[in-house]
Order: structure tokens, then sequence, then C-alpha cells
């Protein structure tokens, strides 16, 4: 794969130990970038540098962070958790940390600048809630956002779900400020793809319920098969794309919609 604007430039990944991540990271290394990797375990074998990374954590994420030193010039939020954890954990994960970090990020990176964030195509009824969903994405920081999920719990529904429907939405509500900075921010939502974290996923979960969102394609991406999207993302062949939410489902949402069942 060939994306211009990457040789040189200087390219974080979060969750790089592992799927999406760390496919994405050795490709941007193939492009010519110096990548530097972050994940909660694991070793950043072939990268400028790696760094433990909790979500769940401020301190981590602020201690990482600093680490890191110089600038920014494309952010990639691949780090995420499964569905089955204890809930708090899933959104502080899956939304509130990603976001702290991408907002401290965001003070390393100048005009040019750009962020992808991996969300899942789990997240796609935003489009039904939207306002609720920002409701929880406006509390201002990090402990907000717990003690706001904490008291509307019932009404979020499936942590993991309503997690990647904040990610998103605050992807789109944040890209139209950032883009007066010269900044693009934009957010994927894979289907179903065979990484360690499905892996998990399927020895908890019915085979019928995993099967029903690899169609119509019939069957599950590679971690390889999400990468060029992620990086034409963050690429300047994207240079006029912000506030996107594009589906790498294999068309599952598009026949879900066009059928009615967006719920």
């Amino acid at each position: 794969m060939t994306f211009p604007g990457y040789r040189g430039r200087r390219v974080v990944v979060t969750g790089a130990s592992s799927g999406i991540g760390r496919a994405l990271a050795r490709a941007l290394v193939d492009l010519g970038a110096e990548v530097h990797g972050a994940a909660l375990t694991g070793s950043g074998e072939g990268l400028a540098s790696f760094r433990e990374l909790d979500l769940a954590d401020p301190a981590s994420i602020e201690e990482a962070e600093a680490g890191l030193g110089g600038p920014v010039d494309v952010l990639f939020n691949c780090a995420g958790v499964v569905p089955m954890l204890d809930p708090d954990v899933v959104v502080a994960v899956n939304f509130l940390g990603t976001r702290l970090l991408t907002e401290r990020m965001l003070e390393r990176m100048g005009p040019g600048g750009a962020v992808v964030n991996v969300s899942s195509n789990g997240g796609f009824a935003w489009r039904t809630r939207s306002a609720f969903v920002r409701e929880f994405v406006g509390t201002p920081t990090f402990e907000a956002g717990l003690a706001w999920y904490a008291a509307h719990r019932e009404e979020a529904g499936h942590a993991y779900r309503f997690a990647k429907e904040a990610l998103t939405v605050w992807t789109m509500l944040a890209s139209a400020e950032l883009i007066g900075r010269g900044i693009r921010m934009n957010v994927a939502s894979p289907g179903s793809v065979q990484t360690p974290m499905l892996a998990a996923i399927e020895a908890v979960t019915p085979a019928a319920a995993l099967a029903a969102v690899e169609q119509p394609s019939g069957r599950r991406s590679t971690p390889e098969e999400q990468v060029g999207p992620l990086l034409f993302l963050g690429s300047d062949a994207a240079s006029y794309v912000t506030g996107a939410d594009l589906p790498v489902d294999g068309g599952f949402w598009a026949a879900q919609t066009v059928a009615g069942r967006l719920h």
C-alpha cells in the first residue's frame, strides 16, 4: 500500500502490540514513518519507541504522553477492550481514556496533523440517539464522564456499544473545531475482525450471533484489511476529509439500514 505523507512523519499508534494496531504500526514503518507505539501490554519491536498505557488510568495516560516528547503528526487510536469487562472499565478505555489521551496529544499537533479513531460498527446506533450521547460526550473531564455514566448506566445500555457511540459522536463534534486549526479528525468503524480480542469474545458468545454480523460478506475481516482505510484517513490523500465515520464492516450496516433494522 502506498499513501502520501507518512515518510519522516512522527506517528503514534495506541493498541500497537496486537490486532489492528499492530498491523497498522507495521504498515506505517514500511511507509517510512517514525512510529511510537503504546499499549497495556506487549512490546514495540521495530518501532521508534513503545510505552505501556492503561487508558482506564488518567495517571498512566499522562505519564505515557509526557514520556513521548516532541511533536505528533498523526495519532491513531486503535486501543480498546472487550465487551465482557466491568462496564466502567469498558467506558473508560473505549472512550474517556481515549479522549483524554487525544486531548493531550493535540497539544503537540500543528496544522496538517490528523487523528484517526477506531470505533466499531457496534456503535452505529448513535444515529438514533445522538442527543443522549452528546450529553455524555459533553462531560468536561475523565472523572465527570465516569460520574455521568454511573448516573445513566441503565439508559446508556450495553457499555461497549455506548462507548463506541460516544467515540464516534465525539469525533464528529471535535472535528468541527479542530479543522479551524488545520487538524483533521475521523473515525473508522470496523465490523467483525479476526483479532485476539474477537477470539476472547468468541469464547463467550453464541456462534450464531457472531455469524450474523459477518453478513452480507459472509466472512470476517483480517486486521490487514482494516489498515488501508485507516492509512487513507490519516494521510494527505484525505486532506479534505474530516468528521467522517467510515464503516469497514463488509456491508453489514448498509444492509441493516436498507432493510429498516437500524435501532
